[in-house]
């Protein structure tokens, strides 16, 4: 049977402590901010006993969170490409208090006060989703790999309290920008840039990629890795392989001959000497994809191709069209019409 205890907490908060006995069965104790939580604990323990489906939650009651974060940080960051990155928000969560809480006591409620927190103290949207979207699959790999299939995942509990998203970026090219950019850019940058407008290629990728990974008389580039994850051949349009057949080929194998840190240092310099604002090399990839759409005849899918995205939702964040195209387009204009 169930037995309920009022106790003083931390900070001399009260507290409701069930205990749950029952012959056959191990000793089972939780504790709750209310009573009527406690109660609804042990009524659901009574009811697996009873129906004999009861798995003991002891190893989730004893597992902080930040417990199962380091064990998460050894196990699973190391096979992931932003390791770098996840290590420095598993990093956010064990400095949170919240982080010294066991798995199995962490509720939806707990999970809405950090977001309004971590909003309260300047964190961006996205930094959030991040930071949540890591605990969240540490619920999962704890459910799945760690022997803990009985844990709840707070996080998708918190999905009101989640803040929403920034719109995304729809800055392109005006005109004369292209022109200013590539008369300011340095003979080594000025190629990057074309390149960058002709492929629709990430600053990462483009830093990335070497002549063994290139066939001309095939037009491709194939990226062996790719922001997410996965491997990729992008088509090059003549365009594209006229800048390849202007370079001089280095010893080092590499195409451009450039870090992504040394590409955001010239792109940075060539801004600033076009005198133009508000413009990121990333920016590029949008104004390329858009003039896949505007300038060609490739479908939704074969742009998607191109450009990497796994899904249309995501390719449509990227693809800003101007209202003129749609204009003409509407007045039976094909295609390719600037």
């Amino acid at each position: 049977m169930a037995s309920f205890v009022k106790r003083r907490g931390p900070g001399g908060k009260t507290v409701w402590q069930a205990r749950v006995e029952r012959k056959g069965w191990p000793r089972q104790y939780a504790t709750f901010d209310t009573k009527a939580e406690a109660e609804k604990w042990a009524s659901v323990i009574e009811s697996e006993m009873a129906r004999k489906l009861f798995i003991s939650r002891d190893e989730a009651e004893a597992t902080t969170l930040q417990e199962a974060l380091e064990r998460y940080e050894k196990e699973i960051t190391p096979h992931k490409r932003g390791a770098q990155r996840e290590r420095r928000r598993i990093e956010v969560w064990c400095q949170h208090p919240l982080s010294r809480r066991s798995l199995a006591s962490i509720q939806g409620k707990d999970v809405s006060e950090y977001i309004r927190k971590r909003s309260v103290a300047g964190a961006g949207a996205n930094t959030i989703r991040l930071e949540l979207a890591l605990i969240s699959h540490l619920y999962t790999v704890a459910r799945t790999a760690w022997g803990m299939p009985y844990l709840t995942n707070p996080v998708p509990l918190a999905k009101t309290a989640r803040p929403r998203l920034p719109a995304g970026r729809n800055r392109r090219l005006r005109e004369g920008e292209e022109e200013r950019l590539l008369e300011a850019a340095s003979a080594a940058f000025r190629p990057v840039i074309r390149w960058a407008l002709a492929t629709a290629m990430r600053r990462s990728e483009i830093a990335a990629l070497r002549w063994e990974h290139v066939n001309i008389q095939q037009r491709s580039a194939h990226l062996p890795e790719t922001k997410n994850g996965t491997a990729r051949t992008v088509p090059l349009s003549r365009e594209a392989v006229s800048i390849l057949e202007a370079l001089p080929r280095r010893i080092d194998g590499s195409v451009f001959g450039m870090s992504a840190n040394a590409i955001e240092c010239a792109w940075k310099r060539a801004r600033a000497a076009a005198e133009i604002e508000g413009l990121t090399f990333h920016d590029l990839r949008h104004e390329a994809i858009s003039r896949l759409f505007e300038r060609t005849d490739l479908d939704a899918m074969e742009i998607a191709r191109v450009s990497g995205h796994k899904t249309l939702a995501m390719l449509s964040r990227y693809t800003h069209l101007r209202a003129h195209h749609l204009a003409d387009r509407l007045d039976g204009a094909p295609r390719g019409r600037r």
